[in-house]
């Protein structure tokens, strides 16, 4: 585990390196033999996928449903309310509970869409915990290794 100045004081506690920083340092290496090799490459490559998995959040963080997206939706589900209305239109009772079921389900799918259009922001959000517990849990299991 690397250490640097601002863990100098303190030999137990490892620095924390931002993935480019520990793409960096295993770069750094040497390698002595295909071995080394092989295993400086597959952190390297497992590095790179951290790093796009990353960058693969912060572009759906940022992105949102364009109002253009929202019209298509919404005029989706009025064309079909009015085809459901036409075949319907002999029996009004079938036709009220069909109308009912559709109307329902596409209340619910706009729902859903609105509250997963910021999914880091918000009531309905995808926090750290998950990630916060997993470096928890990997501290604890380094500082047992040694």
């Amino acid at each position: 585990m690397a250490y640097n100045s601002r863990t100098a004081g303190n030999a137990r506690q490892p620095a924390r390196m931002t993935l480019m920083e520990a793409l960096q340092y295993t770069l750094s290496f040497k390698t002595a033999d295909e071995n080394q090799t092989t295993a400086q490459r597959e952190i390297v490559n497992a590095l790179q996928r951290a790093m796009e998995a990353r960058r693969q959040g912060i572009v759906i963080s940022q992105s949102t449903v364009s109002s253009v997206k929202w019209a298509a939706i919404l005029l989706q589900g009025l064309c079909t309310l009015i085809a459901i209305a036409m075949v319907h239109s002999d029996n009004r009772m079938t036709c009220a509970i069909a109308l009912t079921l559709f109307a329902t389900g596409v209340a619910i799918c706009v729902l859903m869409i609105a509250a997963y259009t910021r999914p880091f922001t918000g009531e309905i959000s995808v926090g750290p915990d998950l990630l916060q517990q997993a470096i928890t849990s990997e501290t604890a299991s380094g500082a047992s290794d040694h």
